[in-house]
């Protein structure tokens, strides 16, 4: 049986999901992802058409991003039309799922080659517009038999309820993600993962000025401190969660090459870290968004591991709850856990963080030279996804 190994691993930097003040929101939604998709073959030295199969993560799957936008992205380049392609969505962890779609195309001997990847471009499709178009409906009947959250804020409320999290705790852990964002970003510790990227520049008229601007690192990082936070109002009235203790709308995309170990070998190129097992498994619609407890359970489950046997951890700052609900759960050592900043810093380009989270783990266990990471999302819908890589 083969083995599927990552060869490759490269995100866009993350804008803010903003039109005209958005660094990256003069690309249409394909040539966002394009540029992730170049840049991992370009690097690994493999030419367009001896990719055989590529899959994306896309959630708002409309407007520019509909019609398998993760085809659309490869024709795009014109470089090569061979390898067939498929556009998923399991919301936020779409790029994730994407990721374990590939790898195991590859163990199954479908094929050799194939890219994990997700796009999201926040700035010009907004996130829901694929339920706002003629004719109109609903996603769910109207008996709809869970007693849901409202909303993603009511969940996240929900949840800090359920685990006695305070305003302050979120706060805290908010200021944390800016702060290692930044010491992350000054010293040099995204470099190897993020490509620089010509973006388009949009006036003020929402035009494109026919100039560029050269996007190095991510546009979210801000000011922040333990008194502006606390002076941010609520989302709602009651609520604990602002927009600093929240993940930020973005724009972006990353892509992981895969590849069986067997083809890696003929080509002279190195693995450098392989799935030792993942999941996408249900959680409590109550609560929504606690999917990474349950897809950690049933890793560990899986696997045999515990939290002892990981080195790193990359838990999607969805909202600052999320993570330290997990973490009341787990108890991990909390410097491994996002020691880089998270999403409340950096953003969250939704359809793509899976895919990003992934190669963040990579890099970072390779500079620290660590073995093991567990990568784990919330997402819409009551579901959480999880994945432990291995270097190799």
């Amino acid at each position: 049986m083969a083995e599927a190994v990552i060869v490759e691993a490269l995100r866009t930097p993350i804008g803010r999901g903003k039109p005209i003040v958005g660094e990256l929101s003069g690309f249409h939604a394909s040539q966002l992802l394009a540029l992730a998709q170049k840049a991992v073959i370009e690097k690994a030295g493999v030419a367009p058409d001896d990719v055989n199969q590529i899959i994306g993560g896309c959630v708002t799957q409309a407007g520019e991003q509909a019609s398998n936008v993760t085809r659309t992205a490869w024709l795009s380049m014109g470089t090569g039309f061979a390898p067939g392609a498929m556009t998923v969505d399991a919301q936020c962890g779409s790029a994730q799922a994407a990721n374990h779609m590939i790898a195991a195309l590859i163990d199954n001997g479908t094929i050799d080659i194939g890219i994990g990847c997700g796009i999201e471009s926040m700035s010009r499709i907004s996130l829901g517009d694929n339920g706002r178009y003629k004719p109109a409906g609903r996603s769910r009947p109207q008996e709809w038999p869970w007693d849901e959250a409202k909303g993603q804020f009511h969940a996240a409320q929900r949840i800090a309820d359920n685990r006695g999290i305070s305003r302050q705790e979120l706060e805290e852990f908010g200021c944390r993600s800016q702060q290692l964002a930044k010491q992350a970003w000054d010293n040099g510790w995204f470099d190897r993962e993020v490509i620089q990227v010509e973006a388009p520049i949009v006036g003020e008229d929402g035009n494109l000025t026919g100039q560029t601007r050269t996007v190095t690192r991510d546009q979210g990082l801000r000011e922040t401190t333990m008194e502006g936070l606390a002076n941010l109002k609520p989302v709602y009235e009651g609520a604990y969660h602002t927009a600093g203790t929240s993940s930020q709308l973005s724009d972006g995309s990353a892509a992981v090459l895969w590849m069986s170990a067997e083809e890696a070998k003929r080509r002279g190129l190195k693995p450098r870290a392989r799935i030792i097992t993942n999941v996408v498994v249900g959680t409590d619609p109550y609560y929504l968004l606690d999917g990474p407890v349950d897809a950690t359970r049933e890793l560990f489950k899986k696997s045999g591991m515990n939290m002892g046997d990981i080195d790193h951890v990359e838990i999607n700052e969805a909202f600052a709850a999320v993570c330290l609900s997990w973490a009341r759960v787990y108890n991990p050592d909390m410097d491994i856990v996002n020691p880089q900043g998270g999403a409340i810093a950096l953003g969250h380009p939704v359809g793509s963080t899976g895919a990003r989270l992934i190669t963040t783990a990579l890099h970072a266990l390779e500079r620290k030279d660590q073995n093991t990471a567990l990568i784990t999302m919330c997402c819409g819908a009551s579901i959480g996804t999880g994945t432990i890589i291995e270097r190799i």
